[in-house]
């Protein structure tokens, strides 16, 4: 199980991928710099929490864009009722 962000994070890295979603990465450390060139966040510690949900949500965005949509009513449920 992973950590819980909280909303703070959530909301943050949410709105920077929207505003900014040709600029950010799967990569942490290229994340890092722009979290850093674009909000005013006092910790490293929060910062570095912020992009790392900001590569997992690009992550998610791609993966999710390569995949087709599975349709319940498509699908063959032959295999499990015989």
């Amino acid at each position: 199980m992973g950590r819980i962000k909280t909303k703070l994070v959530k909301g943050i890295a949410h709105r920077l991928v929207k505003v900014h979603s040709d600029e950010f990465t799967s990569e942490f450390e290229k994340n890092k710099g722009l979290v850093e060139k674009y909000t005013t966040v006092a910790s490293a510690k929060m910062r570095n929490t912020i992009a790392g949900y900001t590569a997992r949500l690009v992550k998610q965005r791609i993966i999710h864009e390569k995949e087709p949509k599975r349709r319940m009513h498509e699908e063959d449920f032959s295999k499990f009722y015989q």
